[in-house]
C-alpha cells in the first residue's frame, strides 16, 4: 500500500508539472479570441486541484520507487493525463468521457485516431490542444523508450542494453535519466522548430505549421483539417512533412551522435536507421510502379507522390493522409499496415514491433534455417557484426506472442461488438501500432466518430497497450506482481 501512495505523490507532482501545458492553448484563446478562455483556465483549475490534492495527501509517503512501482506509474501517468486533458474538449466542444478520452489518448500516445468531425472551423485553442497533447506524448515516447522501459527490463531500448550496437551503447548520452531526458528534449524541440519553419516557408500559416510540426515530430498525426494534409494539395508541404516524420521515426539518440560528431556517419553505422530508410524507400518505388501499371495514376511521378507521402506516414505511424488510399488496389494499403508494425526505430516516437526486433527475428530465422541443414554449427544471430545473445532473442519472441496475441482478441471484441472484420482488424492494428487509419468504416476518409462505446474503449485500451509495448500493461494483470 505504502508503495501505491508513493506512487499518487508521484502522479500528483506529475499532474502539476502537465497543467502548465494548459499555459499554450490560454495564450492562444487570448490571441484568436475564440471564446475558450475559461473553458481552458477552468481546465487547468481542475488539473491543479487533483493534482495538488493527490500531492499533499500522500505527502508522507514520498519514498524512492522500485521497479515494480514502474509499471504501475507508467500505466497510471499515461491514463490520468488522459482522462484529466478531456476537460476541454468535454466543456466546449460537448464531447462525452468516452469520446474526449479515446481524442486525448489517441494525442497522448500518438496514434492519430480522431472521432471529431469539423475540424476546419473547430476554435484554434482547442486544434492547438490536442497538437499539444500530440507533441508531449511525443518527447514522453522518447523518454519512456529511452530512459524508463530499459530501467524495468522492457522496451525496444532493453535491446541495446544486451550488447546490441546502437546509439545508446556506443554515445552513452549523459550518465543521468535527467541529463539524458534534458538532451534529448533539445534535439526534439530543434527539429520541431525547424519543421514549423520549413512548413512556414512552403506556403503554411504559422498556426497550422506550428500544430503540424507537433504532429509530425511526434508521429502524432492530428490535424487541423478534416481532409488532413489532402487539405493543402502541396507537394512541396508533402516533401517537408516527409522528411520530418522519417527523422521522427529514426533513434532520437542516433541524431544526439549526428550532432555530437558533426557527422552524418552514426546513421550508417546504426543497423535500424539503414534498415527503416531501405524499406520505405523499396516501399515507395514498388508501390507507386504498381499503382501507374494498374492505371490508377496517370503517371508513375504522380503515383510516386501520393504514395510516397501516405506510405511514409502510415510506415512511421504518424497518421496523416492526402487520398483516400482505401480507394487503391487492395494490396497496397494492406502493406502500408503492416510496415506500421516494423518499420519505426526503437528511442523515436512510433510504435510497433520496432524495427531492431525485425532485424533480430530475421537473423533468427536465417540461422534456425541453416541449422536444419548443419544441426551443430554454431551460428550466432548478428546485427551491426554484434552477437545477441539467446536471452534477447527468446524476450523478442515472447513479445511477438504476446503483440499478435494481443491483435487476435481486440479483433474479436470488436467483431463480438458488432463491427465487420476489415473495419475492426485493420483498425486494431492502426491503434496498436499507433497509426491511426485503418480501412472500412475507419478508413482515411472516415474517422472513430461511428464507433460504439463498448468499440471506442476497446481501442483506447489497444492504443495505450501498443504504446507501453505490450508488457507494461500486462503484467499489471499477472498474479505474480500482486504477490510481495
Amino acid at each position: 500500500m505504502r508503495a501505491l501512495l508513493s506512487v499518487l505523490n508521484v502522479l500528483g507532482h506529475l499532474l502539476m508539472v502537465f497543467s502548465v501545458t494548459y499555459l499554450l492553448p490560454i495564450a492562444c484563446a487570448i490571441i484568436y479570441r475564440d471564446g475558450t478562455l475559461l473553458t481552458f483556465v477552468v481546465s487547468l483549475a481542475a488539473c491543479v486541484a487533483v493534482g495538488g490534492t493527490m500531492t499533499l495527501a500522500t505527502r508522507r509517503y514520498r519514498m524512492e520507487l522500485k521497479a515494480r512501482d514502474g509499471f504501475i506509474l507508467v500505466t497510471l501517468s499515461w491514463t490520468l493525463i488522459s482522462a484529466i486533458a478531456t476537460v476541454p474538449l468535454m466543456l466546449h466542444e460537448q464531447l462525452s468521457f468516452t469520446d474526449a478520452f479515446f481524442e486525448m489518448m489517441s494525442g497522448l500516445t500518438t496514434t492519430g485516431a480522431t472521432v471529431m468531425v469539423g475540424l476546419d472551423t473547430l476554435a484554434p485553442s482547442i486544434n492547438l490542444w490536442r497538437h499539444a497533447i500530440n507533441w508531449l506524448g511525443g518527447m514522453g515516447i522518447i523518454v519512456l523508450a529511452v530512459a524508463i522501459l530499459p530501467m524495468l527490463g522492457v522496451g525496444g531500448m532493453q535491446l541495446f542494453r544486451a550488447e546490441v550496437p546502437g546509439p545508446i551503447k556506443d554515445a552513452k548520452l549523459t550518465a543521468r535519466i535527467a541529463d539524458t531526458a534534458a538532451v534529448l528534449w533539445v534535439i526534439y524541440l530543434v527539429l520541431t522548430l525547424a519543421c514549423i519553419l520549413g512548413l512556414w516557408l512552403v506556403g503554411m500559416s504559422w498556426f497550422d505549421a506550428i500544430c503540424h510540426a507537433f504532429a509530425a515530430l511526434s508521429l502524432g498525426g492530428f490535424s487541423t483539417r478534416d481532409a488532413s494534409v489532402g487539405a493543402f494539395d502541396s507537394p512541396a508541404i508533402e516533401a517537408v512533412l516527409i522528411v520530418f516524420m522519417v527523422l521522427a521515426a529514426l533513434n532520437f539518440a542516433t541524431h544526439f551522435t549526428v550532432w555530437r560528431e558533426r557527422s552524418f556517419r552514426p546513421y550508417w553505422r546504426d543497423a535500424e536507421a539503414k534498415g527503416v530508410l531501405a524499406v520505405l524507400f523499396l516501399s515507395c518505388v514498388g508501390c507507386a510502379a504498381y499503382l501507374w501499371l494498374l492505371d490508377v495514376y496517370a503517371s508513375f511521378w504522380t503515383a510516386l507522390r501520393f504514395v510516397s507521402f501516405n506510405l511514409v506516414s502510415i510506415a512511421t505511424d504518424c497518421g496523416f493522409v492526402s487520398t483516400d488510399y482505401a480507394l487503391w488496389p487492395t494490396f497496397v494499403p494492406f502493406w502500408m499496415l503492416f510496415l506500421s508494425a516494423i518499420t519505426a526505430s526503437s528511442g523515436s516516437t512510433g510504435g510497433g514491433i520496432k524495427m531492431i526486433r525485425t532485424l533480430i527475428l530475421i537473423r533468427q530465422s536465417g540461422r534456425e534455417l541453416t541449422r536444419l541443414l548443419h544441426p551443430n554449427l554454431a551460428a550466432p544471430v548478428t546485427v551491426g557484426g554484434m552477437p545477441i545473445p539467446n536471452s534477447v532473442v527468446v524476450a523478442i519472441l515472447g513479445f511477438i506472442f504476446l503483440y499478435f496475441m494481443s491483435i487476435v482478441t481486440m479483433t474479436f471484441l470488436l467483431i463480438f461488438g458488432g463491427l465487420d472484420f476489415i473495419s475492426a482488424f485493420t483498425a486494431v492494428i492502426a491503434c496498436i501500432n499507433n497509426a491511426g487509419p485503418g480501412l472500412g468504416v475507419v478508413g482515411p476518409a472516415t474517422n472513430y466518430g461511428g464507433l460504439t462505446d463498448f468499440e471506442t474503449w476497446v481501442l483506447s485500451v489497444t492504443m495505450l497497450l501498443g504504446r507501453l509495448e505490450v508488457f507494461s500493461l500486462l503484467i499489471l494483470f499477472t498474479p505474480q506482481f500482486w504477490r510481495k
